[in-house]
């Protein structure tokens, strides 16, 4: 049996770390040679050190690049922007797969894109996360509404003081689609204000329920 049908037969997933590459390869004398080997011939694929897939002609199933950022950087969840988009609250497509963590803020340039990680502490980390799958796998992203409020706060560039500012930033700035704000969790949303614990965010929910209540044309 040669390397890569020994991997398959031991390995059930399409990513992996190293220690699970080399218990696959406990039966050759020297596995990091014959790491090195696969690596040149694309069989696997180096994600970041220390954490591996198998190349495309080896996988089962497409590469989830949702859940390659829920395992590059971690404890994380896609949010912000890349999980903006992925919910359709705006309508660009974002090539940056972007999360939260609670580990400091990061970037990493990897052979499936850039993926970056901005910082929150824990009480605002802990709320608002949801599991979705691609395909058959599992990934952890921010609910819409969870999404929006760490993209409101982690804006430097937007002090968010008064209720009014909402109306031109989250138009004009964000571009987001109002009917999708229409579909807003509130009971939701009030959860992830009360674990941010700030004004910011407090002023962000006024203004959506004000629009909520709104008369509509």
């Amino acid at each position: 049996m040669n390397a890569i049908a020994q991997m398959r037969r031991n390995i059930g997933g399409e990513v992996f770390d190293y220690q699970v590459l080399v218990d696959a390869l406990a039966g050759y004398r020297k596995p990091r040679d014959r790491i090195t080997r696969l690596l040149a011939s694309g069989a696997i694929v180096r994600v970041k050190k220390g954490l591996y897939c198998f190349g495309e002609a080896f996988r089962k199933e497409p590469l989830s690049r949702e859940y390659l950022a829920n395992l590059i950087y971690g404890p994380s969840y896609v949010s912000l922007e890349y999980a903006m988009s992925h919910h359709g609250l705006i309508p660009e497509r974002v090539e940056t797969v972007t999360s939260v963590t609670t580990r400091r803020s990061r970037d990493f340039d990897t052979p499936f894109g850039s993926f970056s990680y901005r910082m929150l502490n824990g009480p605002r980390y802990a709320v608002g996360a949801i599991l979705e799958t691609a395909g058959k796998t599992p990934f952890l992203v921010a609910s819409p509404e969870k999404a929006l409020a760490d993209k409101v706060w982690t804006d430097k560039r937007f002090s968010g003081l008064r209720v009014s500012d909402y109306d031109a930033y989250l138009s004009d700035d964000l571009r987001i689609d109002r009917e999708a704000l229409s579909r807003f969790d509130y009971s939701r949303l009030q959860v992830i204000a009360t674990a941010y614990d700030s004004a910011k965010i407090n002023n962000l929910v006024r203004y959506l329920k004000r629009l909520e209540e709104a008369p509509h044309a």
